[in-house]
């Protein structure tokens, strides 16, 4: 990889808001993206609080979270090596579809009420692993649609797509429990509904996509053998100091950040005694602040000095983890949740934008499915969280969660000075 490689002239370089959803196959992508992270957000009300109802306990949803994720490490680089090989937009566009199936099943069982705990495990896995292959062709095959002139702008809307999910179906899923079920919090009846619009926003995700006309032809003409591709993947990110130092950077709120997306749950039942119409309002609160972080990204893509950004902003995450568990009232945890969403948002944005600009097109697939299976990683940081969480307290457990990641961030900083030399994020830049 050459860093001085030619790059968008910073004059070119398109800073207009909406100048991503302008282009027409990106709005698609857009949307079926905007679908599934529906889908993903009211699911994790609907069975975060259908789980912890059944068993009362915090590492049974971890357990629940780890089902999900732990198909991010076995198959994800599958995914990566498929993303240069095939044609993109099938992939993309059948496995929500798959989802959709398999959610339809799910529901069946919830009406029946003879759904248990490991149902949901099942279907995490085979969530997981859907997304797993499918989603390296899919960030892959955002620069091929807009170019990269537009890049940071894109991925902004990405995440602002997700954040947006965010506001509504937390909500929404905690609203539909709540009324539907006419105040029987255990009853299976509200969550049920709750998953019936789960599947169909799936179908919808899965449509958008296959309407797309760029067909994301394989960029990856080669002889090599499955497995080359992955090695040659892996020592790509290990021979480059910035997109492997990207990466790390992002490991690490994957690890110790996002520990409170699982005990959110155990956190607002047990802490502050509130139901599932106070989670969907604290998960929204996270939805605010992440769009309005997004917002503020898709119009910074000339600032300058992106690499000691993105470290501050991990840095303000973990901050707001650790706070965030000390609170003990709902204005005090939906301030900090806002706040967390916020700058989460702006990193997680930035730091996917910055690892596609320093990728060469052949190898997009492969490298974002390193960074997606680096992010299957979570577990080694929940499992233990989740252990503190169940034996002190969910408070401790998360502030713990957030101190974690304030020392790991500083120490990687120190030891990753290309990442922190970082300005504009193309490569002459």
């Amino acid at each position: 990889m050459n860093p001085s490689a030619a790059a968008p002239d910073p004059a070119i370089v398109d800073k207009r808001l909406f100048s991503a959803l302008k282009v027409k196959d990106y709005l698609y992508l857009w949307l079926g993206m905007l679908g599934s992270a529906f889908a993903m957000n009211m699911q994790l009300v609907a069975q975060g609080w259908l789980v912890y109802e059944m068993t009362s306990s915090p590492i049974q949803l971890t357990w629940v979270t780890l089902a999900f994720m732990l198909p991010q490490v076995f198959f994800s680089l599958i995914g990566g090596v498929l993303a240069d090989r095939v044609r993109k937009k099938p992939l993309i566009g059948w496995s929500p579809i798959a989802n959709g199936i398999a959610t339809v099943y799910l529901t069946v069982i919830i009406f029946s009420g003879d759904v248990v705990f490991w149902h949901f495990v099942a279907i995490g896995f085979l969530n997981g692993t859907l997304m797993a292959l499918s989603i390296p062709a899919r960030t892959a095959l955002i620069p091929e649609i807009v170019g990269e002139h537009r890049i940071f702008n894109a991925m902004a809307f990405n995440t602002a797509a997700w954040n947006l999910s965010r506001i509504l179906g937390p909500a929404l899923a905690g609203f539909m429990i709540a009324q539907i079920a006419d105040g029987d919090t255990t009853s299976t009846f509200g969550v049920g509904w709750v998953y019936v619009v789960i599947s169909g926003l799936y179908f919808f995700s899965g449509v958008s996509v296959l309407l797309i006309s760029h067909a994301g032809n394989p960029t990856n003409i080669t002889q090599n053998s499955p497995l080359q591709d992955t090695v040659e993947g892996l020592r790509y990110v290990i021979d480059s100091p910035i997109v492997g130092g990207l990466i790390l950077l992002s490991i690490l709120p994957f690890l110790f950040g996002l520990s409170i997306n699982t005990l959110l749950p155990a956190f607002n039942t047990d802490v502050l005694l509130a139901g599932p119409d106070t989670l969907g309002l604290l998960m929204t609160g996270m939805g605010i602040g992440a769009i309005a972080g997004s917002l503020v990204l898709a119009k910074l893509s000339g600032l300058r000095r992106k690499g000691i950004w993105l470290i501050s902003t991990n840095i303000l995450w973990g901050l707001a983890v650790a706070l965030f568990g000390l609170t003990s009232t709902f204005i005090w945890a939906f301030s900090v949740i806002s706040f967390m969403g916020f700058v989460s948002a702006i990193n997680m944005s930035m730091n996917r934008s910055l690892v596609q600009l320093q990728v060469d097109q052949h190898m997009r697939g492969r490298i974002m499915s390193i960074d997606l299976m680096s992010h299957g990683l979570m577990p080694i940081g929940i499992l233990p969280i989740g252990y503190i969480a169940e034996h002190v307290s969910i408070s401790a457990g998360l502030a713990t969660s957030g101190i974690i990641l304030v020392l790991t961030t500083v120490i990687a900083a120190i030891a990753l000075p290309a990442v922190r030399q970082i300005d504009t994020g193309y490569r002459r830049g």
